[in-house]
């Protein structure tokens, strides 16, 4: 049976792991500061270890428990998540003491502010940014419906902890977030070109390269 709201969030904080619909993909993911549980999330999507995990944040003041923004960076950043929530997600220096597995020894985070309501109330109130990568074994395809979700995928779920929330609205399948990496001075690094349009960006005065 799917979980309500409420009690997905009483998971989360308990160490764990939630299939909940995001804007795009139905997502898969656990509280960014339970390392048990993010360890869980490779296991269960058997996904390589040096793969990072983007986050989704609940709230704008919830960027600072997952990323350190130099001063250099602290304009262009603010101007940024003006654009959330939205399909926009930055690549910015994680913050010191996040599970190490979330990073892949990168040190940059990838994070953005879901327009679906249910991805940003699960973060939100769960006081914490929640990883958010597509709800399927790896180089299977992401589905946009719980009844589609991989049969391998809800088997490796710990029914005493684990469960999905499927409530509206449904994802959309469309093109997933464009990804920027801030270089400071109004400089954006393109990284993937999604479904905020650059022609956007650069309107606000940001120069992207690729």
């Amino acid at each position: 049976m799917p979980l309500s709201l409420p009690d997905a969030v009483r998971a989360l904080n308990a160490g764990g792991i939630i299939i909940y619909p995001t804007e795009t993909f139905f997502g898969i993911g656990c509280r960014a500061d339970s390392e048990e549980a993010l360890l869980r999330v490779f296991q269960i999507k058997r996904r390589p270890l040096g793969k990072p995990l983007p986050l989704i944040l609940g709230s704008q003041t919830q960027l600072a428990l997952a990323v350190s923004v130099p001063d250099a960076l602290a304009g262009d950043v603010e101007d940024l998540v003006r654009f959330w929530p939205g399909p926009l997600t930055l690549l910015l220096p994680a913050k010191d003491g996040l599970p190490a597995p979330l990073t892949a020894g990168t040190g940059v985070i990838a994070v953005r502010m879901s327009p679906h309501p249910v991805a940003q109330a699960l973060a939100k109130q769960c006081g914490f940014p929640v990883v958010s990568t597509s709800a399927n074994v790896s180089e299977r395809p992401p589905v946009t419906s719980a009844a589609a979700l991989d049969p391998d995928l809800l088997a490796a779920l710990d029914p005493r902890r684990d469960g999905v929330i499927d409530l509206p609205p449904a994802p959309s399948g469309a093109q997933a977030s464009t990804i920027v990496r801030p270089l400071g001075g109004r400089r954006l690094e393109l990284c993937r070109k999604g479904a905020f349009s650059a022609l956007r960006l650069r309107e606000t005065g940001f120069t992207l390269s690729c």
